[in-house]
């Protein structure tokens, strides 16, 4: 899939030119498209973890851990959860760009954990940095990419879109509810589940599951609920996410990642028109991939 999508870009690239009389065609001036390994399955180097009611950089009770190629979310350490609600930050931030990575849940809630946190975990996106969240602050500033595990009889769809402290807009209208599902089945055992993320700045995002597109949705801005603990600076209503950190969830529910790596856009971004054209071949060829 990794494969499939990057000589995807690459035709796609080839395919578009600038409008301008003269102008260089873009395989002339074609960005050295890579992927970046986010994650060296070996240590947490370039992560930072900010747990509630701790300061950036510290998680006493070593939540997050490398191991056996993973990022482990564990609690081991934890007599109850207590509501310590974590995050695992990637050093750097991004605008435009394809995310992808694999999860799985497994064992026992911690105890005391909410209800809703059951098999419930994600990627945070468009984030706020860990170092400017408040020390009691649940959740950053950000877009949610929800996972969800299924209980073994009911449906639970994964790769949902949670918005804490931010609206997007769908169906071309303003979408204030905290969360929405999106049209992925249920996986109710402890199976990993690839998860891509195409996000383009503030204009289109688009959620899949295992290649397949399951929810999509734009303008991502901030507003909503669940951002009142947060600092004043991430309160303005209505500004656009145009950026923004990764980082991985603790809510109570034992969780791996593995296999993290980012398709950098960013390069191709910097003419609206030239964006547009690859963004609807993309998402073209992302189709036919799914049907195969």
């Amino acid at each position: 899939m990794k494969k499939m999508l990057t000589l995807l870009l690459t035709l796609t690239i080839l395919g578009c030119k600038e409008s301008s009389p003269g102008a260089k065609t873009a395989h002339t001036a074609q960005p050295d498209l890579q992927w970046e390994v986010l994650f060296d399955g070996q240590s947490l180097e370039g992560w930072t973890p900010k747990i509630t009611g701790q300061p950036a950089g510290m998680d006493s009770l070593n939540t997050f851990k490398a191991e056996d190629g993973m990022i482990r979310v564990t609690y081991d350490n934890y007599e109850t959860f207590g509501n310590r609600f974590g995050h695992l930050f990637y050093k750097e931030a991004y605008a435009a760009y394809y995310l992808s990575l694999e999860y799985r849940f497994l064992g026992d809630q911690a105890p005391d954990g909410e209800g809703w946190a059951f098999k419930n975990s994600g990627v945070m996106f468009h984030s706020q940095s860990a170092s400017s969240m408040l020390p009691d602050q649940n959740f950053p500033v950000s877009l949610e990419g929800q996972f969800l595990g299924g209980n073994g009889t009911d449906p639970r769809p994964t790769m949902n879109l949670c918005t804490p402290g931010t609206n997007v807009v769908m169906a071309d209208s303003l979408f204030t509810p905290h969360c929405v599902n999106s049209t992925s089945p249920t996986f109710h055992d402890e199976q990993w589940v690839r998860a891509g993320f195409l996000v383009l700045a503030d204009s289109l995002i688009v959620h899949y599951v295992n290649g397949k597109e399951v929810l999509r949705y734009s303008k991502p801005q901030l507003g909503g609920t669940m951002a009142e603990d947060a600092a004043e600076a991430f309160r303005h209503e209505g500004k656009p996410l145009k950026e923004g950190y990764i980082a991985l969830q603790s809510e109570s529910h034992p969780i791996d990642f593995r296999n993290i790596r980012i398709l950098d856009l960013q390069p191709l971004t910097r003419n609206r028109k030239v964006l547009e054209r690859i963004t609807d071949s993309l998402i073209t060829q992302m189709k036919l991939v799914q049907d195969r």
